[in-house]
């Protein structure tokens, strides 16, 4: 019997970063596998999260419970029947809708093989004053759907966003658990609570993207192309990713920079640099960078924004940062 867990959350709410703490902690002796969909085409996270110790299957693209969902269903198998995971993490993209998963989730035909925990929602609370977000009916849906709210990010607020947490504690957290946390370090122990009743969340509105039709496998360079881009649209939001191949190295500062200052919501690469590879996260002003060691097989960085930002401007200014 395999636990799944789904870890919800809007856009830059921490849900990676959340991940790669859990997986630090993972018990020794437990097999952990990740199903990881994201809003833009290239596939990120995939790559974020590599050499974790956890098998790990990639649903780029929009809302992986958009097409009858296919998507999910086909990744679910695959990684229950290759995997024999004991826990299986489901990450949604930070646009994604709740319900239809956890209603697939739970049906007949799953239930001789999972059992479905607690699902986790973060919340960083400076979201809630911004009215865009809060507007946001996936944003709503995704919090009425925890089991347990993650209040994040609690090194960044301010006296103002805990008085926000604490009003919208007072009004819609009812018997649920809230726990806060600094970077995603939560206990791994939250994974293991059950499930409570199920909770009347509305169905989805707004589910499908104009981009190409959903895969199963982030983008790949094809023939002897050295980078290509992807867009993607849907939900108020729009995205434009990048791929580099593997010979492609940027010149770190001249990156970091680059990421600093994109006009846009949301920032996420792995890039091949002269220092090394970097792992950039960005979401408004907060930039955290890491550095590893490992060295991926090519560069991928996707931008997300509340509206088509001038893509073209910033992939001139990206490639001129190329050391080759």
């Amino acid at each position: 019997m395999t636990r799944v867990n789904l870890i919800t959350g809007f856009l830059g709410s921490g849900k990676t970063t959340t991940l790669l703490h859990l997986l630090a902690n993972k018990p020794a002796d437990e097999n952990w596998a990740i199903l990881i969909n994201e809003f833009g085409e290239i596939g990120i996270d995939g790559a974020l999260l590599a050499d974790r110790g956890a098998t790990l299957k990639e649903i780029p693209g929009g809302c992986m419970c958009c097409v009858n969902g296919l998507p999910l269903q086909v990744g679910l198998n695959m990684l229950l029947k290759q995997a024999k995971p004991d826990r299986l993490i489901i990450e949604p993209t930070g646009l994604g809708h709740p319900k239809q998963l956890l209603n697939m989730l739970r049906a007949a035909v799953y239930q001789p093989w999972i059992q479905v925990d607690a699902t986790l929602t973060l919340l960083d609370p400076r979201q809630l004053a911004d009215a865009r977000v809060v507007e946001n009916e996936n944003f709503r849906d995704q919090l009425v759907a925890a089991d347990i709210i993650v209040a994040n990010k609690s090194d960044r607020w301010s006296d103002d966003d805990r008085q926000r947490l604490q009003t919208w504690q007072q009004q819609f957290l009812g018997e649920r658990q809230l726990v806060e946390a600094a970077w995603g370090h939560i206990d791994p122990a939250l994974l293991t609570q059950p499930a409570l009743a199920d909770r009347a969340v509305p169905d989805a509105v707004h589910h499908h993207h104009n981009s190409r039709p959903q895969g199963l496998a982030a983008l790949k360079l094809d023939g002897q192309a050295r980078w290509r881009r992807a867009l993607n649209e849907g939900q108020g939001y729009a995205s434009c990713g990048w791929i580099f191949d593997g010979e492609t190295v940027f010149d770190t500062i001249k990156a970091l920079e680059w990421a600093r200052h994109a006009p846009v919501d949301r920032v996420k690469g792995v890039l091949r640099t002269a220092d090394g590879l970097v792992n950039i996260n960005r979401q408004g002003d907060d930039l955290f960078i890491e550095t590893r060691p490992t060295t991926p097989p090519d560069s991928r960085i996707e931008l997300i924004h509340h509206q088509p930002a001038d893509w073209n401007l910033l992939q001139t200014a990206l490639l001129k940062i190329r050391l080759n």
